[in-house]
């Protein structure tokens, strides 16, 4: 308990950096999956082959690799000046998009065909039929996956502490040089994990029970 109350202004600002880089990076992974899931879906040829192409990218590199590449090839090339805490949010954003995608992507298919058939047949354009019409439906199926992306999410929100971002994960080294306890470090750190990924399972339930459609 000791380390917790004589550092609580480090495990404050430790924490309330994680929730933040999670929230941002959480809001960059929505919208670009959820335009990813349309492209997927899209009768535009290009768009359906950039949204594969990038899906198949993501999910297949290693999260430590992408981080590797923003980080130290992006502000050469295509981020010049953007702080360690951007670079993160772009690495955790775009990684978990491609996830995201896949979700949205297979609850847009759980909508019955007939619907955007009749949808084309009142003269909705594709883009209003994704938007009134797949879209909402969709999103009620696929509330509880997209937490658990977001849970996992917050975890992998750990490794930006390795490339100079100020979180939760970074306290364990600053505590470690004072002199504490590394095992006394961790149990502390986890505990504050398991209580922001409760606190997001939490928040998706009451969004999946609010928006179940009763039958």
């Amino acid at each position: 308990m000791n380390v917790l109350l004589d550092n609580a202004a480090l495990f404050r600002e430790g924490l309330l950096g994680t929730l933040s880089l999670t929230a941002v990076s959480a809001a960059l992974a929505l919208v670009l999956g959820v335009v990813t899931a349309a492209f997927r879906v899209s009768p535009v040829p290009p768009l359906r082959t950039f949204a594969a192409v990038w899906v198949t990218l993501l999910r297949n590199t290693p999260l430590t690799l992408l981080f590797l590449i923003v980080v130290f090839i992006g502000p050469q090339i295509f981020f010049p000046g953007l702080s360690w805490y951007t670079l993160a949010v772009i690495s955790l954003g775009c990684y978990t998009s491609a996830f995201v995608c896949e979700v949205v992507r297979s609850g847009i298919n759980t909508v019955p065909l007939g619907q955007a058939e009749a949808a084309r047949g009142v003269g909705m354009t594709f883009t209003q039929t994704l938007r009134l019409i797949i879209l909402p439906q969709a999103g009620r199926a696929v509330i509880a996956p997209i937490g658990s992306l977001m849970i996992a999410l917050t975890k992998n929100s750990a490794i930006a502490g390795a490339f100079g971002v100020y979180e939760l994960f970074t306290q364990q080294k600053r505590l470690s040089e004072l002199g504490y306890g590394i095992l006394a470090v961790f149990v502390w750190i986890a505990l504050a994990y398991l209580l922001i990924t409760l606190a997001i399972s939490g928040l998706f339930r009451v969004l999946e029970n609010r928006l179940v459609v009763t039958r």
